[in-house]
Order: C-alpha cells, then sequence, then structure tokens
C-alpha cells in the first residue's frame, strides 16, 4: 500500500497542510446547508443563491489572487488566504441574515479560491518540474483522507441535530484553517516569480497568439490572452462534472431511479474516497509530460462513458441487481477520476510559463468553479429530466472533451516550443 504523506520536507509540509485544510473542508461539505437552513435561518432558494454569487465572485477573483502570490511570493500569499479562509468560516457563525451571509460566502469562496492558486505557485516553488505531479497525488491522497475525517466530523454533528453541535463544528472547521496557515508558515519562503535578474532583459516567453502587450513583465492577466491555455481550461471544466457527479448526480439518480436502498450512496462515497488514497499516487506514475497526460486524459474519457452506461443499466432492476450495477459504475469513475486528476494537474502545470505559476494556476481552477456552478444544473437536466439516455449523453460529453484535449495539448505545447528560439534571440541581443 503507498504511504499517505510524501517523503519528509517541503513536501510533507504541504500535506499536512493540505490535511489540515481538507479536514475543514470535509466539514463543511458535510454540514453546510442544514446548518444555513436549520441554524441561520435561510431559506434553500436563498442559500443557492448566495452560494453561485459566491463561488461565481471566487472564480474571477482568483486570478489577481494568483498573480498576487507571483509577484508577492507565494508562501505570504497562502498564509495570508489561509488566515482570510478561516476568519469567513467563524464569520459563518455570527450571521443571521441573508446580507451577511453572501457577504461571508463570498469572502470565503474567493479566500478559497486564491489560497488554492497560490499553494500551487508555493509547491511549484519547491517542488522540481519532474516530481511535481507524484506530490500531486500525494497531495490528493491526503486530501481524501481529510475529507473523510471531516466528513465524520460533520456526521457526528448532524447525528445530534443541535445548533451547539453545528457550531462547535464549524469552530473546529475555522481552526483547521488557522493551522493551515501556521503549517504554511513554516514552509521555505519562494522568492516572487518573474523577477529579471539584475542586467537580464525584461523579456517574457508567452504562447503564439498572445499580443505583444500581453507579454510585458507589468501586463496583467496575460492568462486570459493565452488562447491554448483557456481551452486547456475550459474542456477540463468539462470534465470536472465529475465531482458533483457523486456528490449530486448519483445520489438523486440512486434515490429516484433505481431500487437500491439510499444507504449506498454513503457507501458509495466512501469506495470513491478509500480508492484515491491507496491508488491515486500509483496512478499518477505513468504521467510525466503533456503526451502522457493528454493520454491519460483521454483513457479516463473512454473510462467517464463507460461509466455512465453502466449506471444507465440500474435503472428498473431488482435492488440486488442495481447495487452491484451501481458499485460497479463506481469503480469505473473513481479509475477515471485518477486518471483525469493526474493528467490535468500535469498540463496545468507544463503549459503555464514559470514567473505567472499563480496567475495560471488561479485560472485553471476556475474549472472547479464552473463545475460547481453549473453541474448541478446539467446533472439534473439530464438525470433526472431524461433518464437513462441523460447517462449516454453525459457519457458522450466527457468523451468528446477529453479526446478533444489531445489536440489542444498539441497545440498548446508546440506554440511554447516556437516562441521558445525566439525569445532566447532577445535575450541575447539585449544582453
Amino acid at each position: 500500500m503507498p504511504r499517505l504523506l510524501p517523503p519528509a520536507g517541503p513536501q510533507r509540509g504541504l500535506a499536512l497542510a493540505q490535511l489540515s485544510n481538507s479536514v475543514g473542508d470535509g466539514i463543511y461539505y458535510v454540514t453546510s446547508v442544514l446548518y444555513f437552513t436549520h441554524v441561520v435561518g435561510l431559506a434553500p432558494a436563498r442559500i443557492g443563491l448566495g452560494l453561485t454569487v459566491a463561488w461565481a465572485v471566487g472564480s474571477v477573483v482568483g486570478v489577481p489572487l494568483g498573480r498576487t502570490a507571483d509577484r508577492h511570493g507565494p508562501r505570504g500569499t497562502a498564509v495570508l488566504l489561509a488566515l482570510a479562509t478561516g476568519s469567513a468560516v467563524a464569520s459563518f457563525l455570527i450571521v443571521r441574515d441573508f446580507l451577511p451571509f453572501l457577504v461571508a460566502a463570498c469572502l470565503y469562496a474567493t479566500a478559497q479560491s486564491g489560497l488554492a492558486a497560490a499553494r500551487q505557485a508555493l509547491l511549484a516553488g519547491l517542488v522540481s518540474e519532474r516530481e511535481r505531479t507524484g506530490v500531486l497525488a500525494h497531495l490528493q491522497s491526503t486530501l481524501n483522507a481529510g475529507l473523510a475525517v471531516g466528513a465524520a466530523l460533520g456526521g457526528l454533528a448532524v447525528s445530534y441535530g443541535t445548533a451547539s453541535a453545528y457550531r462547535t463544528v464549524f469552530a473546529i472547521d475555522a481552526v483547521s484553517f488557522l493551522l493551515c496557515a501556521v503549517l504554511l508558515s513554516r514552509l521555505p519562503a519562494v522568492a516572487p516569480a518573474g523577477a529579471a535578474p539584475a542586467g537580464a532583459a525584461a523579456v517574457t516567453s508567452a504562447p503564439a497568439g498572445t499580443s505583444s502587450a500581453a507579454t510585458a513583465p507589468g501586463v496583467r492577466f496575460q492568462v486570459l490572452r493565452d488562447r491554448p491555455y483557456v481551452a486547456v481550461t475550459l474542456l477540463n471544466a468539462v470534465l470536472l462534472l465529475r465531482m458533483p457527479l457523486l456528490s449530486l448526480g448519483l445520489p438523486l439518480w440512486i434515490t429516484e431511479r433505481t431500487s437500491a436502498p439510499e444507504w449506498l450512496v454513503s457507501a458509495l462515497f466512501v469506495l470513491n474516497t478509500v480508492a484515491v488514497m491507496l491508488f491515486q499516487v500509483r496512478t499518477a506514475r505513468s504521467v510525466r509530460g503533456p503526451a502522457t497526460a493528454a493520454r491519460a486524459i483521454r483513457r479516463s474519457g473512454v473510462l467517464a462513458l463507460a461509466t455512465c452506461v453502466v449506471f444507465a443499466f440500474s435503472a428498473g432492476q431488482s435492488p440486488a441487481v442495481a447495487v452491484g450495477v451501481l458499485v460497479a459504475g463506481s469503480v469505473l469513475l473513481v479509475a477515471a477520476e485518477m486518471l483525469q486528476s493526474a493528467g490535468s494537474w500535469q498540463l496545468g502545470f507544463d503549459l503555464a510559463p514559470p514567473e505567472r505559476i499563480g496567475e495560471y494556476q488561479g485560472f485553471f481552477g476556475t474549472g472547479t468553479t464552473i463545475a460547481r456552478t453549473l453541474g448541478p444544473l446539467v446533472l439534473t437536466g439530464l438525470l433526472t429530466g431524461v433518464g437513462a439516455l441523460g447517462w449516454v449523453l453525459l457519457g458522450g460529453l466527457f468523451l468528446a472533451a477529453s479526446s478533444a484535449l489531445s489536440p489542444v495539448t498539441r497545440w498548446a505545447t508546440e506554440t511554447r516550443r516556437d516562441d521558445a528560439p525566439a525569445s532566447v534571440v532577445a535575450a541575447r541581443s539585449a544582453a
């Protein structure tokens, strides 16, 4: 069995910070909606509206916060954003109306989005390129372990059902981000990216298709002009629709369209979490560059299509058969998830300029926000509205996006290769 934590050093420090962070996330995922309805007293429609607005704001602000990490150093930025996230969670303890809830939710989503980008920039500064995907696999395993612990704590609060129980776990959630900030502050400092050495020409190599103004060191948000990277991010966002599939789409399908028992929802969540903990590191070993990353994602698309077809067959079956079919589909789903995760990590880093890792990771992370925002609408429309055919359509969408990533990745790789000689010539002539 692979080790949950990477070897001692900065890699382990990052993993411990991730563990603390994810415990808080696990608590939030399990208890937040019930807390906001039962304790704060908000209507479900208002909660949905507030969270949608909050994550939309977070996705927009994530890019400039990532750029801040590039310009001022990722460690300090990550520490401040971890503290901001903890403060946002703590503020949920005192909100009693929609407007304060909306402000707190926007702060939470913004800090979370920025923290993810800053932490990726910190990882890029502490870990060599050839080790990044392996370390990210360890972090994903650690994340799942933390989510499991947090979900268990949240489950205790839900079982008690009292306001004090909910407030206690929300306080634990806030403390988990304070601990995350402490752990991040103990990591080695990473110099701000993009600072040209003394006497060197201020030349930034940018992908083909961007304007010369966009490649200047002082220009903001180069990533928005990087068409290949934008295309990769959008296709990856389609593949990330698998995230609400496990937490929303599959539970709705099981309870409304199959005869399987409701407890299977929790069992499949545990199956997914444990499988990622045990096998994500091993799965990521085959990914070593953009070409292998695109190949892994293409394989994940095939598995995702097979997953959806298998799930479609669970309708109209006896309880025992439905359980067997759903478990088989869940095994295929977690295999597809691990391949897609490993491939997307590699692409997100390899296609980003070294001096703008935070900015690019901030943009790449908007794929998660898009999936969280639009996923519920897409999944409920396809699965509860269309039925078994909806699964087939969803699988076809996964396959199309994963297949399209291969030529788009080649496009992105070629633009970066074509630009490299020009930047070298410019730097030499200016010296």
